[in-house]
């Protein structure tokens, strides 16, 4: 196990310093407009002790199936409109698989900076970190919570297709108030953690998407350092596919047209971070409800997930910084398929992940990171009848789940 590490590293670290040095920010002209060119990459390495994660087959030597690269470009048009937009590629497990997107790209027109208007495909703002989950050079963790930032969902949550309103409204002595609302459509990756759930019930999504509006409300207290806010979403999703019943209900063998629907979808979230000189602590708390139609419409699934953390994390220098935190996740569902049966409380580890989590980030150059993290996990959220995605997969895991986890995560990174 270690000589795996070591060759990891060593790999991993030669590479991120070759593109480090090598890569920087660059700039063209097109006409007399300057467009600005930025970029990522990120390598990691996950080893469990038992059960396989994020699809990753994590539990023999560990695996090196966690990587990603985006590249965006953007142009400030006027001081008050600027146009921008991302590529984005990952490889994690059996999930993303090599299948470039358009990641955002966005109009942005700000006439006050009390009022902002941006369209195209932008970047849900939800909590502390849905609309950054795509720069992990800024994040202290190789994982952000994955209670309520779950990696395998990540294509799902982090923009939508539409438009938003937003702005910032100073409050004299109370301090700063910014908003923002959208509606648009919420188009999920067939490539994603969803879909591929599905595939144990003999189900294949081929489109998912749907009406999602909602906004986000954060208070910049008179407090220095001080951030308090609310979010609320709502998505009216539908997806469409193909069934086989010998898998889903035991019938024949053959492809059926599926189509699943929303009756009410919706998540709401509570957050707040507080910055001292070096020292950073956040917390959320996020409730997610989904009541769905499926099988054609012929059963229910109802399924109601409580999640939050605290976090906290200090920069001991300008090249280490540790934290930690703790990621809780409770699952309840009620599925009126027959021969399912749900577990009796949240207590039953399939009804819940519990993660202890410490992480050690060392800035090697300006542009270049690494981070080892440990995860300590109680439950795992999926058992025998899993209803939605939560890192741990039936497909990826066919002796079966153990209620308990122990996580090595490594992950190294660059940015121009």
């Amino acid at each position: 196990m270690r000589q795996v590490i070591c060759r990891f590293l060593a790999g991993g670290t030669l590479a991120a310093l070759l593109l480090a040095s090598a890569l920087h920010a660059q700039e063209f002209k097109i006409g007399t407009k300057s467009v600005q060119v930025h970029g990522f990459g990120t390598q990691g390495f996950v080893h469990t002790n038992d059960n396989n994660w994020l699809t990753m087959n994590t539990s023999s030597i560990g695996s090196g199936a966690f990587t990603d690269a985006g590249l965006n470009l953007s142009s400030q048009i006027t001081p008050k409109f600027r146009v921008a937009a991302q590529g984005y590629d990952r490889k994690l497990g059996q999930l993303g698989d090599w299948h470039p997107a358009l990641d955002w790209a966005i109009v942005d027109f700000r006439p006050k900076p009390w009022l902002g208007i941006r369209g195209g495909k932008v970047k849900t703002v939800m909590g502390l970190y849905n609309d950054s989950q795509d720069l992990d050079s800024v994040h202290t963790f190789a994982l952000l919570p994955q209670s309520v930032y779950p990696t395998d969902m990540r294509d799902a949550t982090l923009a939508h297709t539409g438009g938003d309103i937003y702005g910032t409204v100073k409050a004299r002595e109370l301090g700063k108030f910014s908003y923002t609302g959208y509606v648009g459509d919420q188009f999920q990756s067939i490539n994603g953690g969803y879909p591929f759930l599905l595939t144990i019930h003999g189900i294949y999504i081929n489109k998912s998407a749907g009406l999602t509006y909602g906004g986000d409300v954060r208070w910049q207290t008179p407090v220095k350092g001080l951030l308090a806010g609310v979010s609320y979403g709502s998505n009216q999703v539908r997806n469409t596919g193909q069934l086989n019943p010998s898998v889903a209900l035991g019938g024949p063998d053959f492809m059926v047209p599926y189509w699943e629907q929303s009756r009410s979808q919706f998540t709401k979230t509570i957050y707040g971070t507080y910055s001292h000189g070096n020292l950073r602590i956040d917390s959320e708390y996020r409730y997610f409800w989904r009541d769905f139609t499926v099988f054609d419409g012929q059963f229910l699934a109802l399924i109601g997930t409580y999640a939050c953390y605290p976090s906290a994390a200090y920069r001991v220098n300008k090249w280490f910084e540790f934290g930690g935190y703790y990621s809780h996740f409770d699952e309840n569902w009620i599925i009126t398929v027959p021969g399912v049966v749900e577990a009796s409380c949240a207590c039953d580890p399939s009804r819940h992940i519990y993660d202890k989590v410490v992480t050690a980030r060392f800035d090697l150059k300006t542009h270049w990171y690494a981070k080892v993290e440990g995860h300590l996990m109680d439950g795992n959220a999926a058992g025998a009848n899993p209803q939605y995605p939560n890192g741990f997969y039936p497909q990826a895991n066919l002796n079966g789940l153990q209620d308990n986890t122990n996580a090595l995560v490594v992950r190294t990174g660059f940015s121009f």
